[in-house]
């Protein structure tokens, strides 16, 4: 086998057991993607809907998708057949359209709430108090084709890995509050790329998103 399998069967070997890893495979061709099925990964991430779709379609339907990127509203319909988790769930519109998009197609789809805890503003996902107040109200929670499996959150990009590390543990201790409030079934924190995903799994991840460190720069 080829690097790949090298670069995963390294990264999977520093690996808890408990901790689930998402091969991010954005921008990557397929062939790239079969690389690393072969060497036994099967749950892949995409952020945009026509790539996750077209790559549906072409590859084995055993795989395990995961939209991870920012979700438009009006592309929910392209993915909600099959996609197997939503991690970038960062408002009440887009958990309603999900919800909408599942009924249709008879599923339940299983989600991530997407918390803002980076400095950067271009980061997406809800403030942690707006996020209780729908908890609260029993808005989210009454959606009936989704699944709230859990928390997903980016830390700042910055090589400053202290603040990092606070970051990741605000996301944890709110993980823990809104799982003891409101959410009792939550068993997955999505936290953690590349360049920090050791960082995130000591600060109580159960799943980490990792792409470069597997498959390489990009190419856009």
């Amino acid at each position: 086998m080829g690097k790949i399998a090298d670069n995963l069967t390294r990264i999977r070997e520093s690996l808890p057991e408990q901790v689930t890893l998402v091969a991010v495979s954005k921008f990557h061709p397929v062939e790239v993607l079969r690389e690393a099925y072969q060497a036994g990964q099967r749950i892949f991430g995409e952020s945009r809907p026509q790539e996750l779709t077209a790559k549906y379609q072409e590859l084995p339907k055993d795989i395990e998708w995961h939209m991870i990127g920012h979700l438009q509203t009006n592309k929910v319909k392209y993915i909600a057949p099959f996609v197997a988790l939503i991690h970038s769930v960062d408002s009440l519109k887009l958990a309603q359209t999900i919800d909408k998009e599942a009924a249709k197609v008879g599923r339940t789809i299983d989600v991530l709430l997407q918390l803002h805890i980076a400095q950067e503003e271009t980061k997406f996902g809800w403030d942690a108090a707006e996020l209780e107040h729908f908890l609260q109200n029993g808005e989210l929670t009454a959606l009936e084709h989704i699944r709230i499996r859990g928390l997903m959150g980016m830390a700042s990009l910055t090589d400053d890995m202290e603040q990092v590390r606070n970051e990741f543990r605000t996301l944890h201790n709110d993980f823990v509050t809104f799982r003891e409030k409101y959410l009792p079934a939550m068993d997955v924190l999505s936290m953690g790329m590349s360049g920090d995903y050791s960082l995130a799994i000591e600060e109580g991840a159960t799943m980490v998103r990792i792409g470069s460190s597997i498959f390489g720069a990009r190419e856009y």
